[in-house]
């Protein structure tokens, strides 16, 4: 039997960051293809789509690289790491919840498919549901897990 190893809070942050990444490609993705499909944020491309999406860049680089590794001089004059994640969290189960709100109409528009055919709002918004909740658990694990120390 081998010995159980100490639970590691640096890997629930590694995870953390990963799952936010992924997310955050996945959202900025579907966001510039509705962008390219006059679908997003005012209709048009520029000059607000363009700010968004790149106000998206530095959210989809900025959170993980913040998650992965203590950085001292954002947990000294800002947050610590794990107050991050748990307002991360509750940002992220609010996203949730309006994408939720979104699946769950009964008529919404539709957008060209990247493969041909057509996606509604309702399937995109399911998928980016169940993204956005995968995510947050990665990110909540991270928040409100407790370290352990080792037996001794």
């Amino acid at each position: 039997m081998t010995p159980q190893r100490p639970f590691d809070p640096v890997e629930r942050y590694r995870d953390a960051a990963r799952a936010y990444f992924v997310y955050g490609v996945v959202y900025w993705i579907g966001a510039l293809w509705l962008e390219l499909h006059g679908v997003g944020t005012g209709g048009s491309m520029w000059p607000v789509g363009i700010f968004y999406l790149a106000l998206g860049l530095v959210f989809l680089f900025g959170i993980p690289y913040l998650l992965r590794h203590p950085r001292p001089w954002f947990e000294r004059w800002i947050l610590g790491r794990r107050d991050f994640a748990r307002i991360l969290t509750v940002f992220m189960a609010g996203r949730a919840f309006f994408v939720l709100r979104t699946a769950l109409r009964p008529e919404t528009a539709t957008v060209p498919a990247p493969w041909g055919g057509e996606v509604t709002f309702r399937a995109g918004a399911a998928v980016f549901f169940i993204v956005t909740v995968v995510a947050a658990l990665f990110v909540a694990v991270a928040a409100w897990t407790t370290e352990q120390t080792t037996p001794e």
